[in-house]
């Protein structure tokens, strides 16, 4: 006889994500930012396990269960091949000089007398040619901190500055693996959800870019900024620099605006990509190749080679070293494993009805658009400083949400952005999240001296409020969104 299902209490429904964010502490504690290696993908798995044995007291079976894992698991496909072309694309665009020569130009707009302003600008660049906040920081981050100190800057508001503008790049970038996770999660596109963010972040960058120009005006500068006349010349000495190169990204935007799916859009860059670097970077193919005598097989093993291994380029300046290094299909496997983790865990949890048990007592906070979206950034600035790790910030808040946006009408893009601009930026603002202990360990700078001048960070999770509560532009979900949402974007793919 089919034993009866019974509703789970709150504490039973709480008990998984207790234990997942106790065993995330203490990963964070003995692995550092090496957590996400395996430590965080085995402690979802054995979170899943406590949802499952919830589950099964209450009633469900085992195979009732596994169906919601593999449901859940399905949903993320698409953005799974997102991830792996991402990965290919950022490798030819490496060696074909387009992120180098994005670099190289994002420097060029230093300015003395506005440095802070400059500092955040070009991290940001550097940042959304990369797609990543830790790389940037480390790089041109380091460079930048230099040189602010120099011009006679503190510490922490040099660090505010560049983590800002690097943070804001991570956020938008297609090559970011948070961009790609958010609206996975969510049940959207990787380029509508790019899109819709622009309506938060660009009056949050805005408002930082002022501020940080109002205090470099108000405050005396002076100084030069030689030390970064040795990343340019490394640059240009290891890359034919051009603005040809940009013809490549020029393309890719192209296709976005023409509402072209991410997966084509983003094969097309890759090709395009490995193109430009048979035409323009012979000696960069045939170094990364170890053939000399024949280009045409230097040029395939070399492409080959950027798009599906991880690849850096050797120079005369180790911070350039270090920024040119691009992850290709292999280096994007533990962000895929990570994914298919958390959607096990997920699928478990709402397969057994725990989400729906957390979030119908969330809900009673959240009468309103503007006070689910609240509810939900509040909910991922909690899993920021409990789960002390930004993936999960969006991934569990995400899963507990995505029903409760469907049945307010509300279009899944509303969730993605709502995740990225309270998950993803906030997480370098607690010390004892990965991110926060990264940077401030890069960087040199302890996270409550640089916290004060993260201005975009500060913004971000307050700018998706206020439009939540104002109602602007809030995507509603029609009948053709509906479908889109059931198919988990799949048609889009």
């Amino acid at each position: 006889m089919k034993k009866a299902k019974r509703k789970a209490s709150l504490l039973e429904a709480l008990l998984p994500v207790i234990f997942l964010i106790i065993l995330l502490g203490i990963n964070v504690m003995i692995y550092g930012d090496n957590s996400l290696g395996g430590a965080n993908q085995i402690t979802l798995l054995l979170a899943a396990a406590v949802a499952a044995i919830v589950a099964v007291r209450l009633g469900y079976s085992w195979h009732e269960l596994f169906g919601g894992a593999v449901s859940s698991i399905k949903s993320a496909l698409p953005a799974i091949v997102i991830l792996l072309l991402i990965g290919s694309l950022a490798g030819t665009w490496l060696i074909s000089g387009i992120v180098p020569a994005m670099v190289y130009y994002g420097l060029k707009i230093l300015s003395p007398s506005i440095f802070l302003f400059a500092a955040c600008a070009v991290s940001a660049i550097v940042s959304l040619a990369t797609g990543s906040s830790w790389s940037t920081i480390a790089t041109v981050g380091i460079a930048l901190l230099g040189i602010g100190q120099a011009l006679g800057w503190s510490t922490g508001i040099i660090a505010g500055a560049i983590i800002s503008g690097a943070y804001f790049g991570d956020k938008m970038s297609p090559l970011s693996d948070t961009t790609t996770l958010a609206p996975a999660v969510a049940g959207t596109d990787l380029f509508t959800h790019i899109r819709y963010m622009t309506i938060t972040t660009v009056p949050s960058i805005s408002i930082t870019l002022i501020l940080f120009l109002i205090i470099g005006f108000s405050s005396s500068g002076g100084g030069d900024l030689s030390g970064i006349d040795p990343l340019m010349s490394s640059i240009e000495s290891s890359f034919n620099i051009n603005l040809l190169l940009f013809l490549v990204p020029v393309v890719v935007i192209w296709l976005i605006v023409k509402k072209m799916p991410a997966i084509p859009a983003l094969f097309i860059g890759t090709l395009l990509g490995g193109l430009f670097a048979v035409i323009f970077q012979p000696e960069t193919v045939k170094q990364l190749a170890g053939i000399q005598d024949n280009y045409l097989r230097a040029s395939y093993v070399a492409v080959t080679n950027a798009m599906a291994n991880s690849t850096s380029l050797a120079t005369d300046n180790e911070i350039v070293n270090n920024l040119l290094t691009a992850k290709g299909m292999e280096g994007m496997l533990s962000t895929i494993w990570l994914i298919v983790c958390a959607m096990i865990f997920g699928g478990i949890m709402e397969g057994g009805k725990l989400l729906e048990r957390i979030t119908e007592s969330l809900m009673k906070l959240a009468k309103t658009t503007g006070s689910l979206i609240a509810t939900t950034a509040g909910t991922c600035l909690v899993f920021n400083a409990t789960a002390s790790d930004q993936y999960l910030a969006i991934v569990v808040p995400g899963r507990m949400f995505a029903k409760n946006y469907e049945q307010k009408g509300l279009a899944p893009q509303n969730l993605s952005r709502t995740l990225e601009d309270s998950g993803t930026v906030t997480s370098v603002l607690v010390p004892w999240n990965t991110c926060g202990a990264v940077q401030s360990s890069v960087l040199g700078v302890a996270t409550l001296t640089y916290l004060p001048f993260c201005f975009f960070n500060i913004l971000s999770p307050i700018m998706t409020v206020i439009v939540g509560f104002a109602g602007y532009k809030i995507a509603k979900l029609t009948q053709q969104s509906t479908v889109e949402v059931e198919a988990t974007a799949g048609q889009n793919a």
